[in-house]
């Protein structure tokens, strides 16, 4: 194990018994193999599973694995939805889902989550709604202190996602925040999560690898 992959796993036990104290389950997997085995696990038999926009499940092969599983469990992909319902009851159907994956935009070395979202659909399945979220980060998403997540959302995360989404806003061109308006601003939404009121609702998988934005 390299010094750095050391420093990954002590952080990470730090950061575990912060959020067990919130009322949030964490867990260490030291590469992104071992996080799509151990997301795998805690599904349950038959469970409807959905997720959100997220560089981070993609990277872990997670959400490719899913839709390879569509016998086993019932998956509500939001890029493909059943054709027989609108799309307020398809949505209606992700955010009451057994499972939501998703990622976090930041999280603190005290457990507090930071996420700031466009439509908002990820954050409100965060927030309420689905039995189990499941969150999936790469330890290069933690960060000291909220004032310091949401700035490396604003600047580090949502410069390169806006650029990756193809949309015409400042931080696309600039590559930093410019507090923008624009129609299409993917940050319209913040949410700090301090703590869970459901204990191990909120399930979070750290990963010892740099994932995502």
């Amino acid at each position: 194990m390299s010094p750095k992959e050391m420093n990954y796993e002590n952080l990470a036990e730090g950061i575990i018994a912060k959020l067990a104290k919130r009322n949030m389950e964490g867990y260490y997997c030291k590469d992104r193999e071992e996080a799509n085995a151990k997301a795998m696990r805690l599904l349950t038999p038959d469970c409807s599973v959905s997720w959100g926009g997220s560089a981070t499940l993609q990277e872990i092969g997670l959400i490719d694995d899913l839709k390879e599983l569509d016998n086993e469990y019932e998956i509500l992909d939001r890029k493909n939805p059943d054709p027989a319902l609108s799309a307020k009851e398809f949505y209606g159907k992700i955010v009451t889902c057994d499972y939501y994956f998703m990622s976090t935009n930041a999280i603190t070395l005290d457990g507090e989550l930071i996420n700031i979202d466009g439509n908002g659909n990820r954050v409100a399945c965060l927030c309420n709604g689905p039995d189990h979220v499941v969150i999936v980060a790469g330890m290069n998403k933690v960060v000291t202190d909220v004032e310091s997540g949401i700035a490396r959302v604003r600047n580090i995360a949502a410069p390169p996602n806006a650029v990756r989404l193809n949309l015409d806003t400042p931080c696309s061109e600039y590559g930093k925040c410019m507090s923008c308006l624009k129609e299409n601003c993917i940050c319209c939404q913040t949410v700090i999560t301090r703590m869970s009121r459901h204990p191990g609702r909120i399930k979070i998988l750290l990963v010892g690898e740099e994932l995502g934005y």
